[in-house]
């Protein structure tokens, strides 16, 4: 999960802010982004409980439950009686019982977790990798950078994020010259012992080649993979022709940011995302004018991301306030309610673009610093 907060700096032209709210062009391609949260958590109690539609992962579960959800869920609070979700149960489920009987006979997807705290996860997608594109392709025509060509410095195979590259760069018949990446190698490295420097050389140089044809104006990857680039490539990233930079994954510090933002991204938009493979992603905002840390918001009705209280996963830290991130996951393809993550971050207020809570300032909460997580540059 990513902790950068930041928009390009320098006297080169770049693209304006939105001139009316992301949410509002983002529902102009996407409708169901206007259905209320209570009315789709009902939809999607009947769609993942019903045996016609239903996913057999939650029918094997339903009678376990104490309840019914079909009947007894009548909007999102209510969706705290499941409690916290177990990530091990979707380790453990036959990719067969994530697809939803309504979802027979269409095509599908199986993605899987990075593993940076265990065996990785896999879910389905059926349309949650369309509908992703939906709306972060407004986001980006917002900035007015959609239609350009990309070098994708991120991982493929099992993985959502290369994948979802592809899907945008199709949104607008827009060319994706992407590396060979495989961010669990790098993870086996850290868990074993063993250096990654060499296999990040091995990025770099793949990456490095793409950039100087000089034929692309977006530049995906994660920010621990950007901090790296920035030592190898001999100017600025504006001057291989790059108009954006678009992030998601690993963390880098305060200092890193700055570092990042001063000396290699002059003249280059910044777009961050926050979240991971089970979420989705949380679009960051503009800049707040008191100077503060960008926060990062999820569209409902399709998820929540939430900042419990410290003492309390069931309540709500107040604006301003750190607590651990908690979040629901809502689709068609993959419903999981109440998953604790392994983030902390504050609360932050609606903002204009997206208005509806979002988290700021987020890292690994104080028990998972302690623990054996791999994060590596993914």
């Amino acid at each position: 999960m990513t902790t950068t907060a930041l928009q390009g700096t320098g006297s080169a032209p770049r693209p304006g802010s939105p001139s009316e709210p992301v949410h509002e062009l983002m529902r102009r391609d996407l409708p169901l982004l206007g259905v209320s949260l209570d009315e789709w958590t009902c939809r999607m109690m009947r769609w993942h409980f019903s045996d016609a539609t239903g996913t057999p992962f939650w029918l094997r579960q339903r009678a376990a439950l104490g309840f019914d959800p079909v009947r007894d869920i009548h909007g999102f609070a209510d969706l705290r009686r499941f409690g916290t979700f177990d990530k091990e149960l979707l380790r453990r489920a036959p990719v067969r019982d994530l697809l939803p009987r309504g979802f027979a006979g269409r095509p599908f997807r199986v993605f899987e977790t990075g593993g940076t705290t265990g065996e990785p996860c896999r879910i389905v997608s059926v349309t949650r990798l369309g509908n992703d594109v939906l709306m972060y392709a407004a986001l980006l025509r917002a900035h007015g950078l959609a239609g350009l060509d990309i070098v994708a410095m991120t991982p493929g195979g099992p993985h959502a994020y290369g994948h979802f590259v592809e899907g945008l760069a199709d949104s607008w018949g827009g060319a994706v010259c992407a590396i060979d990446f495989d961010p669990r190698w790098v993870k086996h490295e850290l868990r074993s012992g063993g250096d990654p420097e060499g296999y990040l050389a091995h990025l770099l140089r793949q990456t490095v080649s793409l950039l100087a044809r000089r034929e692309a104006g977006l530049l995906f990857t994660t920010t621990r993979l950007l901090l790296a680039l920035a030592a190898e490539l001999d100017d600025p990233l504006s001057g291989y022709g790059i108009r954006a930079v678009c992030t998601g994954g690993t963390s880098v510090s305060a200092e890193e940011e700055r570092f990042l933002r001063r000396e290699f991204l002059d003249g280059v938009r910044w777009i961050d995302t926050y979240g991971n493979t089970l979420v989705g992603h949380s679009l960051q905002a503009g800049p707040p004018a008191d100077g503060g840390p960008c926060s990062y918001h999820l569209a409902p009705p399709f998820g929540e991301v939430r900042v419990a209280g410290r003492a309390d996963w069931t309540q709500t830290a107040g604006y301003g306030e750190r607590g651990r991130v908690v979040t629901t996951t809502l689709l068609e393809d993959l419903f999981i309610p109440n998953l604790i993550e392994r983030d902390s971050a504050v609360r932050a207020r609606p903002h204009p673009w997206f208005p509806w809570d979002g988290v700021a300032r987020v890292g690994p909460a104080q028990e998972e610093r302690e623990a054996a997580v791999a994060e590596g540059v993914y």
